[in-house]
């Protein structure tokens, strides 16, 4: 008889983050299941409740991975925005994008997922406005990322026919015309 596999939780809980964000990755949030991730990382899925909290604290930790690295670039600069509006077509919306829209059932995933989606998406838009002069930076950088996240979900709710049937780059083109304050004319 063998001696007793000993659990390590490091190990586990890291083989959890590395299956989830490939998983993620290719099928998004919602089409992402907690006995995939198990399976992918070779544990028991139980052990995504016992070391996140579940599925959205799981997609948040993931997300959290990335700030030890830059700061992303802003929705202005046009490969940023195609990559964002291209993984929402594709994987559909995650905690971050639905917690600019309506809030989450638990309060702490919801209160890190705004934290997210000001790190990523309205912080690099304020401090460039900020740097371009533009008054009300954090106003402006919010109105942007609100008109974009609802841009790109309305994409999928049905109600808009054309712009569910344009094409990416196309929307990405328009969007990017619309939401650069530069481009406009009002300035004040």
């Amino acid at each position: 008889m063998s001696p007793p596999r000993r659990r390590d939780s490091a190990r586990s809980r890291q083989l959890l983050l590395e299956a989830a964000a490939g998983l993620f990755a290719e099928r998004g949030f919602d089409r992402s299941t907690t006995r995939e991730i198990g399976e992918r990382a070779g544990v028991d899925p139980a052990l995504i409740a016992r070391y996140f909290g579940g599925k959205a604290q799981l997609y948040i930790a993931v997300l959290d991975l990335d700030r030890a690295s830059a700061r992303p670039a802003d929705l202005l600069e046009p490969e940023r925005n195609l990559m964002l509006v291209d993984r929402v077509d594709r994987r559909g919306p995650g905690p971050v994008f639905r917690a600019a829209v309506a809030p989450l059932e638990d309060p702490e995933v919801q209160a890190t997922a705004v934290d997210q989606l000001h790190w990523r998406l309205v912080d690099p838009l304020r401090e460039r406005f900020t740097r371009e002069g533009l008054d009300r930076p954090q106003l402006r950088a919010e109105l942007t990322v609100a008109a974009f996240v609802g841009i790109v979900l309305s994409r999928h709710g049905g109600a808009f026919r054309a712009l569910a049937e344009a094409g990416t780059d196309e929307v990405v083109r328009l969007v990017l015309d619309m939401l650069n304050p530069r481009d406009g004319t009002a300035d004040s």
